[in-house]
């Protein structure tokens, strides 16, 4: 039993004492809040959120469930305010250098370029659906 748990105390300092001396020589600051990175990132999210909602109503009027119309104009809203968000969100991942965490916002960058493909994919669709209707 004493031999099981000296082994084990030996096996944990191994483990943990470099982990640890690893952790200590790192210079990484962990920033909180608002930065002007994040800042950025976040309205690019939020406008690509807003280019797919748009891209998803259009599908969705395109389809006939609700209003009239075959959901054109918005799909080519939508498309052009996704591609706006995925050139702006990709100009922030050149512009700001840091990883996650660091407050450049990368994170928020890489959804808002997920949200404008998104919206890009439900536009295409919608007007892919209206060339075939007419």
């Amino acid at each position: 039993m004493k031999m099981r748990l000296a082994s084990f105390a030996v096996l944990c300092a191994f483990l943990l004492v470099p982990t640890i001396a690893s952790a200590e020589g790192t210079n990484v600051d962990v920033v909180y809040g608002l930065t002007t990175g994040r800042l950025w990132a976040t309205m690019d999210a939020v406008v690509g959120l807003i280019s797919a909602v748009i891209g998803g109503v259009s599908l969705a009027r395109s389809a006939g469930r609700f209003g009239i119309g075959s959901g054109r104009r918005g799909a080519i809203v939508a498309a052009v305010m996704a591609l706006i968000v995925i050139v702006y969100a990709g100009l922030h991942l050149a512009n700001f250098t840091g990883g996650f965490g660091t407050g450049s916002g990368r994170a928020g960058a890489i959804v808002a370029i997920m949200m404008g493909l998104i919206g890009m994919v439900l536009a295409g669709l919608t007007l892919a659906r209206s060339r075939r209707a007419s």
